[in-house]
């Protein structure tokens, strides 16, 4: 779960920054934020869901990316076909990132918080 939470965390600044790329920050704050929660509740669902299961994961990340996608497209009256295209990339990644390297990234940051308490 935390694996997938920090990649949607990381997803959804990229997200932002190729957003304000594209259409600048004027006036666009609301719909900036709803992107990048939209990203953090793509990594909390996908969190729920991760397993290891080979290709599955592929599939799987593509969908549940597809479907938190779609909800933020409706709501946008179909205006930003470029972050619903990338909602799904993103589930994907997320996906694939929290099957196959959270025990790694967890077992790292246990190391870590060992080292900085001295033990």
């Amino acid at each position: 779960m935390k694996t997938a939470l920090f990649t949607g965390a990381i997803l959804a600044l990229i997200c932002i920054l190729g957003f304000i790329f594209r259409e600048g920050f004027t006036n666009n704050g609301y719909y900036i934020l709803a992107l990048a929660y939209n990203r953090l509740l793509m990594g909390f669902v996908i969190g729920m869901a991760a397993s290891k299961k080979g290709i599955i994961v592929l599939i799987r990340g593509a969908f549940l990316g597809l479907l938190v996608s779609l909800a933020f497209f409706l709501s946008t009256e179909f205006q930003d076909p470029i972050s619903f295209t990338a909602g799904i990339i993103y589930g994907v990644i997320i996906d694939g990132v929290a099957s196959r390297y959270s025990n790694i990234i967890i077992r790292g940051g246990q190391k870590l918080v060992k080292k900085i308490r001295g033990r």
